[in-house]
């Protein structure tokens, strides 16, 4: 498996409209429109306690991890992605351990995230690092298409 950093977004880094612009790209190819952070990115990256990890293998970015703490209660994981050549090679998996840890160090007690039950492969990855469902939200996504809340308490851990 090729790796890489995982490097954290800064507000003042030279390269940050690259790498957003890139992330954007990704999300739109990721993500159906409706579920799309894409138009508000910028925006959501620039808010106080928001961050973002990415995962950089030869200058190309191969996934990230958007991540918010509004207290020091909880934290929520917005977005994990990687790009689909990439996918099943442990790239998520450090991602999600670094915005884990992130949150960890900032003294959270608790990560939520929402995941499609029908997205094996997440909920696998995200059960493996220990979250736990909490309940179902029917219409989640579209009212079609509902989401488990899941939670990761981090003073047990």
């Amino acid at each position: 498996m090729a790796t890489g950093p995982i490097v954290e977004l800064h507000r003042n880094s030279g390269d940050w409209d690259e790498i957003v612009a890139e992330i954007v790209k990704l999300e739109r190819k990721i993500f159906p429109k409706h579920e799309s952070l894409a138009t508000f990115f910028d925006q959501e990256l620039r808010k106080k306690n928001s961050g973002l990890l990415y995962l950089d293998i030869n200058g190309e970015v191969v996934g990230y991890v958007l991540y918010s703490w509004p207290s020091s209660l909880y934290a929520s994981i917005a977005k994990l992605a990687v790009k689909e050549q990439w996918r099943r090679q442990g790239h998520g998996e450090i991602l999600l351990k670094a915005a884990i840890e992130k949150c960890r160090t900032r003294k959270v007690s608790r990560i939520l995230l929402h995941v499609d039950p029908m997205r094996t492969p997440a909920l696998t990855l995200y059960r493996k690092q220990g979250f736990q469902v909490d309940t179902l939200i029917e219409g989640y996504y579209s009212s079609d298409r509902s989401a488990y809340r899941m939670y990761l308490d981090l003073d047990a851990n």
